[in-house]
C-alpha cells in the first residue's frame, strides 16, 4: 500500500501511471472531485496527506505496529464495526478503516459530507494495483444497520448523540481534542520555523494542528514571527482568508489586543482551540507548573510539540501506533 501511495506523490510517476493504469486516472479524477467538493482539499493538502500516508504504511513500520499485538484466537469471528469518519483534513479516517481490516473485522462506514470522495476512491485504488487484496467495507449512507462495535470520531457536541446511540456497544468514541506547543526561548530559527509547519499544514484543520502556544516570559514573539513570514501566502486562500478577516474584524471592532503580521493573528487567551486564521497564545514563567496544568487538561489535548516532547515539525507526521485520543485502536478491535 505505501509504494501506491508513494506513487500519488511523484507528479511524474503519477503521469505515467495514468498514462497505462486506468486505476490510477480514475483515482486522479477522484482527487479533482474532491477538491471541488471541498475547496481545504487543496492538491497540496491531498499530496502532504498520501506522503504521511505513505511513509506510515512503510514495511518497517507496520512491522514494529503488528509486534506489539499477540497473534491471532482460533475462535476468532469477523465482526461488523460502525465507524463514523472525520473530513476536516484529507483521509483523515484511513487509520481507522485499515485497523478495522487489519483487526480482521469488516467496516460498515459513514462518510463525512467533507470527505466523501477520497477515501473510498483510494481503497479502490489498493484492490485495483495489490493482486489478491480485498479490502471490505461497506460504505453507508444511512442508518448504518447491525454492528458489533463502533468508532465515531465528532465533536464535543456529536459525542452525547454517539453515546446515547452506541452507548450499548463496545465503543470508541472521540471528542473535540487539539494541539499546544510549548515554547522555552531557547529554540532555534529552524525549530521555529518547522514550528510553522505544526500551526499551518492542512490550514490548522486537524486536531494534530497546533492552535494554542505557550511562551516563556522572556520570549521574543517577533522572532517567532520572522521565522514563519515565508508561510504568508496562505492568506491568499479564499476561505482561509475569509476566517483571518472576520476575526481580525470582530476583534478589532471589541477593542481587543491582538497582534497581526498580515496573515495570522495571534491573540492572547486561555483558551485552547483558535479560530482558522488565528494563534491563541498564553505567557508562563515555570514550564513545570505549566505542564502540571496542560496535564489536567489532557483530555482536551492531542499532542504537545516542543523540545521534550515531539519535535517541531512533527505534529502532522503520526505513526502507525500514534492513535488519536491515545485510545489503542487495534487493541480495542482485537479484544472484541
Amino acid at each position: 500500500m505505501g509504494a501506491v501511495l508513494s506513487n500519488l506523490t511523484d507528479p511524474g510517476v503519477l503521469a505515467y501511471l495514468m498514462s497505462d493504469r486506468p486505476a490510477y486516472a480514475k483515482f486522479v479524477e477522484a482527487r479533482v472531485k474532491a477538491r471541488l467538493n471541498n475547496p481545504w482539499f487543496t492538491e497540496e493538502n491531498m499530496a502532504q496527506a498520501f506522503t504521511g500516508l505513505a511513509a506510515m504504511l512503510h514495511p518497517e513500520s507496520i512491522e514494529t505496529w503488528l509486534g506489539k499485538y499477540d497473534g491471532g484466537s482460533e475462535t476468532f469471528q469477523p465482526k461488523r464495526i460502525g465507524v463514523i469518519l472525520a473530513g476536516n483534513i484529507p483521509a483523515v479516517g484511513f487509520h481507522d478503516l485499515l485497523c478495522v481490516f487489519v483487526a480482521g473485522h469488516r467496516a460498515v462506514a459513514k462518510l463525512s459530507g467533507q470527505d466523501n470522495i477520497l477515501l473510498p476512491a483510494l481503497i479502490e485504488l489498493f484492490e485495483s494495483e495489490i493482486e489478491g487484496l480485498k479490502w471490505p467495507v461497506d460504505w453507508q449512507e444511512g442508518k448504518l444497520g447491525h454492528v458489533d462495535a463502533m468508532i465515531a470520531t465528532g465533536s464535543n457536541n456529536t459525542a452525547r448523540y454517539f453515546e446515547y446511540y452506541f452507548g450499548k456497544y463496545p465503543n470508541i468514541i472521540r471528542k473535540n481534542r487539539t494541539s499546544v506547543a510549548i515554547l522555552s526561548g531557547n529554540e532555534t530559527d529552524e525549530e521555529l520555523d518547522k514550528l510553522g509547519d505544526d500551526l499551518f499544514s492542512y490550514f490548522g484543520l486537524g486536531c494534530r494542528n497546533v492552535s494554542k502556544i505557550y511562551m516563556h516570559e522572556n520570549f521574543d514573539i517577533d522572532r517567532f514571527f520572522g521565522a514563519i513570514y515565508k508561510r504568508h501566502e496562505i492568506v491568499n486562500h479564499h476561505k482561509y482568508a475569509n476566517n483571518y478577516d472576520y476575526y481580525k474584524a470582530l476583534w478589532l471592532m471589541n477593542q481587543e489586543p491582538i497582534l497581526d503580521n498580515g496573515f495570522v493573528i495571534f491573540r492572547e487567551s486561555e483558551a485552547l482551540t483558535s479560530p482558522v486564521g488565528t494563534v491563541f497564545y498564553e505567557r508562563y514563567a515555570a514550564e513545570e507548573k505549566l505542564r502540571a496544568e496542560l496535564n489536567t487538561r489532557s483530555e482536551e489535548i492531542q499532542c504537545i510539540v516542543s523540545r521534550r516532547d515531539i519535535a517541531f515539525g512533527e505534529s502532522q507526521k503520526p505513526q502507525l501506533w500514534d492513535y488519536a485520543d491515545g485510545v489503542d485502536t487495534m487493541g480495542f478491535l482485537r479484544k472484541i
